[in-house]
């Protein structure tokens, strides 16, 4: 199902958002190589649950506008597009739901506003101290993180032969003409990989707060970047109540693999 989306003057761009649905607000943010799109399959649900949903392409992704500088895509800046897309749209606090680059987003947003945070699930990532300090296991399956610094050559590489080595790096072929179909555009890739060029120190262990909000952490057994060790100690990184479940069967992309599996769980964690 396709929802028409607008586009708001949020942190000086230009954002494409869909807001659809009333209640409580649900905001979704998605990660590489995503848009909103990777949320189709839990708009319907969460609409037909009661609550509004909002649903960005972040800065660079999907319809959203593009800034050229890699340094344009700093964590700082995205926790300040989320709080200024919130304040865009007269929210004050939310339910947050985060996926990859997004869960990253969301949980340094959960740290600097706890406030505006009224409960995080977080799917795939866990808390920036439990990634950081991953070990040695977290370093092997993250080692695009390293070939992503290579500029020009990792875009080169990812779109060689017809888009190959995205093909073989994603092993999801059923979402390759939807990637694709955005990733093609000039400009776009390069903003997707930015997010890795512009915060690669948060790979590496490093202090910091505990998370303040309840937090449902959810990871996917089939999840080829993330250990299932990172999200599951991300429970000693959070002053609150901490729910960890895990989705067997299902790739990084738990949301279109097994929505069927998510859903009920995600509902839940909601309530």
């Amino acid at each position: 199902m396709d929802y028409p989306g607008t586009r708001l003057q949020v942190n000086g761009i230009a954002m494409h958002v869909v807001v659809v649905g009333q209640g409580e607000p649900v905001l979704l943010v998605h990660g590489f190589p995503d848009s909103h799109a990777v949320w189709r399959q839990q708009i319907p649900a969460l609409v037909a649950a009661g609550y509004q949903v909002i649903a960005p392409d972040t800065r660079g992704c999907g319809d959203t506008e593009m800034p050229m500088n890699v340094a344009d895509y700093h964590s700082d800046i995205l926790v300040e597009d989320l709080r200024a897309l919130l304040d865009a749209l007269g929210i004050d606090k939310v339910k947050l739901v985060a996926h990859d680059w997004g869960a990253v987003q969301g949980w340094l947003f959960s740290l600097a506003h706890p406030e505006r945070v009224e409960r995080y699930i977080a799917l795939s990532v866990g808390h920036p101290a439990a990634y950081g300090s991953g070990g040695l296991a977290q370093k092997l399956k993250g080692w695009y993180v390293l070939l992503f610094q290579l500029r020009g050559f990792a875009e080169w590489l990812l779109k060689a032969g017809n888009w190959w080595f995205f093909r073989w790096f994603t092993a999801f072929p059923e979402e390759f003409t939807q990637w694709r179909s955005v990733l093609e555009r000039p400009g776009r890739l390069t903003a997707g990989i930015n997010y890795y060029r512009a915060n690669l120190g948060l790979i590496l262990p490093q202090v910091w707060p505990k998370a303040r909000v309840p937090v449902c952490g959810i990871y996917s057994s089939g999840d080829r970047y993330l250990t299932e060790e990172q999200m599951r100690n991300t429970a000693r990184h959070v002053d609150g109540p901490f729910r960890y479940e895990r989705i067997d069967g299902a790739n990084h992309w738990l949301q279109l693999h097994a929505p069927e599996k998510l859903n009920p769980l995600l509902l839940d964690c909601l309530r």
